[in-house]
């Protein structure tokens, strides 16, 4: 029986990733800042809120990572913690580079002065690249990062790199490129779409507001995407992979699967506010998932279209499955 630490345990990838080891049989461990003030509504939401030793951890605090490493001896570390919100983090830029870098490196330090054999996870993301235009990213794309979030999680990219290189830790970073659930909260764009737009089928007056509905994204389903975080820690030689559907949608795509899964004429319902605009932005994501499938034998098995069905179907239902 193997021991698992989630970093970040109560976002959507957090929950699922622990649903996902629960079934493999781990002892699971999930940190928080403070785990006894947290209400972890994900777990609930999964229904295995009692299955997860919660623990205390702030990876802010090298103190507080080394501790709880050398109290867990987790076999595996994830580190899914930090500041989440590409939108956000030009509003919060100094606590969304300290939250993911930092972080990150002191997870990355507790690992190598424990001298433990610890398998260590990154949440990378596909914000590494930038505005890549048609061009289909893969391992070997270079970053260029238009967000303060993406400039953070370039940092960890590197930094999980340089420690697998120079101490030879099996560290690695799944570069991921958006993926969704009924689990995302409605600060997230998809699921502020999904929420409004059931809430109109319900008799609300409202409009949706967004912002550029012409950017064009892969959108993949977030199950999906936590079994190759699994799968990335059991490759005998560590490496970091591209995650992705591999075909990408315009918003305003979404926004018609949505509507038209609740029955409305988007059209009619949606206004868009110019103040919604990034200062940079990223018109376009491609991505080339070929090596996580040769390698991990791992491809999304889920379509965007697939995608809003399950959020629609999921939104306001208590426990998910």
């Amino acid at each position: 029986m193997k021991t698992a630490l989630i970093c970040g345990v109560s976002g959507q990838d957090g929950a699922y990733l622990a649903k996902l080891l629960l079934d493999k049989g781990y002892t699971v461990y999930g940190g928080s800042r403070d785990a006894q003030m947290s209400a972890f509504r994900n777990l609930n939401r999964l229904g295995i809120i009692r299955d997860v030793h919660l623990v205390s951890i702030s990876i802010h605090d090298f103190r507080s990572v080394l501790q709880t490493l050398l109290k867990v001896k987790p076999d595996e570390v994830y580190n899914l913690a930090g500041q989440s919100s590409v939108g956000l983090s030009f509003e919060q830029p100094v606590e969304t580079l300290e939250s993911i870098s930092i972080g990150t490196l002191n997870l990355l330090e507790a690992i190598r002065f424990s001298n433990l054999p610890i398998k260590f996870y990154n949440a990378g993301s596909s914000e590494c690249f930038g505005d890549t235009g048609s061009i289909i990213a893969d391992e070997n794309t270079p970053f260029r990062p238009r967000s303060p979030y993406g400039v953070a999680k370039a940092a960890a990219f590197w930094q999980v790199a340089n420690y697998r290189e120079a101490y030879q830790l099996y560290a690695c970073t799944g570069i991921l490129f958006n993926h969704e659930s009924p689990l995302r909260p409605e600060r997230f764009v998809t699921q502020k779409i999904v929420a409004t737009a059931c809430r109109i089928a319900q008799g609300s007056t409202e409009k949706l507001t967004l912002g550029n509905i012409d950017i064009a994204r892969d959108w993949g389903w977030a199950p999906d995407y936590v079994e190759a975080m699994w799968l990335m820690l059991q490759q005998e030689q560590a490496d970091d992979y591209v995650i992705a559907t591999g075909q990408t949608h315009k918003l305003r795509d979404f926004i018609q699967v949505i509507f038209d899964a609740v029955g409305l004429n988007w059209g009619e319902h949606v206004r868009i506010d110019t103040t919604f605009f990034r200062p940079t932005d990223i018109a376009e994501g491609h991505a080339n998932p070929t090596k996580a499938r040769n390698k991990l034998d791992w491809q999304a098995k889920h379509t965007m279209e697939q995608v809003g069905h399950l959020m629609v179907k999921g939104y306001s239902v208590n426990k998910i499955t």
